[in-house]
C-alpha cells in the first residue's frame, strides 16, 4: 500500500465551505492515468488534480487535471487551488512572487501575493481564442437556459483550454433565479464539443460588478461552484464585445450563491493584447494521506 499526501482546498474564498473545492494529491508519482481518472471520479468534485515533477524546463512543477469524467488541459481554480497547496505544503518556492505550472496547456505563469492567510494567487490563463456560433442556436441555447441572453450581446464561444459558451443575460437577478435545463446543456455541449455554458450579468455594485454560474453537465458537474476558466471567459467575452471599458478591466466577480457559496474571483485584463489573468484566495480543508 502506497500512501500520497493530500489536501482539499476551498478555492476564491478565505472562509472553509464558501468557496470551490479541488482535491490535490502530492507527489502523484506511481499513479498512472486511469488510476488518477478513478481518483477524481470517487472525489466527484469538480476537479481533482495530480501534482508530478516538472518535464520542460523552465517550469517548477506539472499538474495533470481531471474532472470526474475526462482530463483537462486547464482549470482555473484547480490552477490557484494546487498552487495554494504546493506552497503550503513547501514543495516549491516562488522566486520574486512567481511560479511556473506545467499543464495540458503548457507552460503558464503564476503570481503570488501577499502569504499565510492574505495570499492570493493569480493565473494568467491561456491566451482566449473567441468564435462566434451559428445564429441557428440562439433559440436552443435559450431553451436550455430559461432565459433570454442580451439581443446586442450574442453568445460567444470561448477556449482558454476548456471551451465553454458564454451568455450574457443581462442583470444578476436573471443569473441568479436560472433554473436551466442541465439534460439539453449536456445535449448541446456534446453537440459542440464545449465543456458548458457559463452566464453572466451585472450587478448594481462594482465589488463585485458581475454575477457568473457555470454549467458543465456534460463533464459530470451539473453546476461549478466558482470556476476559474469560466469567470476568464466571461473577461474574453466583454473584451471581444467591446464592453471592458464600462464594467473596468480590473474587477471581482461573485459565483455561488446558488449553491450556498460565496465565491471572488478577481480578474484582470491587460488592454493591449486582451489576455487575462485571474486569481483570488485559497483556504485548506482537508490535510492527509491518501491510500493506495
Amino acid at each position: 500500500m502506497t500512501l500520497y499526501k493530500f489536501k482539499q482546498v476551498d478555492v476564491f474564498t478565505t472562509r472553509p465551505f464558501y468557496g470551490n473545492p479541488v482535491a490535490v494529491v502530492l507527489d502523484a508519482n506511481g499513479l498512472d492515468t486511469e488510476d488518477m481518472q478513478r481518483i477524481a471520479a470517487w472525489t466527484n468534485l469538480s476537479e481533482t488534480t495530480f501534482v508530478l515533477p516538472e518535464t520542460v524546463a523552465g517550469a517548477d512543477y506539472c499538474l495533470r487535471i481531471f474532472t470526474p469524467r475526462q482530463e483537462l488541459p486547464f482549470a482555473g481554480h484547480p490552477t490557484i487551488g494546487s498552487a495554494h497547496a504546493i506552497l503550503e505544503s513547501g514543495l516549491v518556492k516562488p522566486v520574486a512572487g512567481r511560479l511556473v505550472q506545467e499543464c495540458g496547456a503548457g507552460l503558464l505563469g503564476l503570481r503570488v501575493e501577499g502569504d499565510g492567510a492574505d495570499r492570493r494567487i493569480f493565473v494568467k490563463v491561456p491566451q482566449p481564442k473567441v468564435q462566434q456560433i451559428d445564429a441557428a442556436f440562439y433559440a436552443v441555447i435559450n431553451a436550455a437556459l430559461g432565459a433570454q441572453a442580451v439581443a446586442d450581446a450574442p453568445p460567444l464561444l470561448v477556449n482558454v483550454g476548456p471551451v465553454w459558451l458564454v451568455v450574457d443575460l443581462g442583470n444578476a437577478e436573471t443569473v441568479n433565479n436560472l433554473r436551466p435545463d442541465l439534460t439539453a446543456i449536456a445535449q448541446l455541449s456534446a453537440q459542440l464539443h464545449i465543456a458548458g455554458i457559463t452566464v453572466f450579468g451585472r450587478t448594481l455594485a462594482t465589488d463585485p460588478a458581475l454575477c457568473v454560474r457555470s454549467f458543465a453537465p456534460a463533464c459530470g458537474v451539473p453546476e461549478d461552484p466558482v470556476c476559474g476558466s469560466g469567470n476568464a471567459s466571461v473577461a474574453a467575452f466583454l473584451a471581444h464585445a467591446g464592453m471592458l471599458d464600462a464594467i473596468g478591466y480590473h474587477y471581482v466577480a461573485s459565483q455561488g450563491r446558488a449553491l450556498g457559496r460565496d465565491g471572488r474571483v478577481w480578474v484582470h485584463v491587460n488592454r493591449a493584447d486582451f489576455s487575462v489573468e485571474i486569481g483570488g484566495a485559497s483556504v485548506t480543508c482537508i490535510d492527509g494521506t491518501l491510500k493506495k
